[in-house]
C-alpha cells in the first residue's frame, strides 16, 4: 500500500493549480488535501478521488472502483474515494477538472456533518 515519494511529488506539482496542496502519509498510503479538505488519496502510487452523487456517475461511466481495503476482522470496507483515470496523469487539464470535482465533493461532504462542539475540557 506504499506510495513512492516520486509520484507523490508529480501529484502534487499537477495539482497546484488548485489551492495549496499538502499531502499527508497515511496507513501507508497518503492523502492529498486542498486548502485544508481532503479531496483524494493515493494507495500503491493509484490515485482515487472523492466522489459522491454528483460526480460518482463519471467513475462508473468509465467502470472504475471504489477504493477498498481490508479490516482486521476480515470485512472489506469500501470508500467513497474511486480509483482515477489512469490517462489524467497524462493531461494535466483533465485531471484539474476530475479533482476540481472531487473537491466539491469533499467540500459537499464535510458541509454535512454535525459541528463539532468542544467541551471546556478538550481545549
Amino acid at each position: 500500500m506504499a506510495s513512492s515519494d516520486e509520484f507523490l511529488e508529480l501529484l502534487r506539482d499537477q495539482l497546484s493549480g488548485l489551492g495549496s496542496i499538502r499531502i499527508r502519509r497515511m496507513f501507508g498510503g497518503a492523502g492529498v488535501y486542498c486548502d485544508g479538505v481532503m479531496f483524494a488519496l493515493v494507495s500503491d502510487d493509484t490515485l482515487y478521488l472523492k466522489a459522491d452523487d454528483v460526480n460518482r456517475s463519471d467513475f462508473e461511466a468509465r467502470s472504475l472502483a471504489p477504493f477498498r481495503y481490508a479490516t482486521r476482522n476480515g470485512r472489506t470496507t469500501i470508500m467513497s474515494y474511486w480509483r482515477a483515470p489512469d490517462d489524467l496523469l497524462d493531461d494535466t487539464d483533465e485531471l484539474a477538472t476530475w479533482a476540481r470535482a472531487a473537491l466539491a465533493a469533499a467540500r459537499r461532504a464535510q458541509q454535512k456533518k454535525p459541528k463539532r462542539i468542544r467541551t471546556p475540557a478538550e481545549t
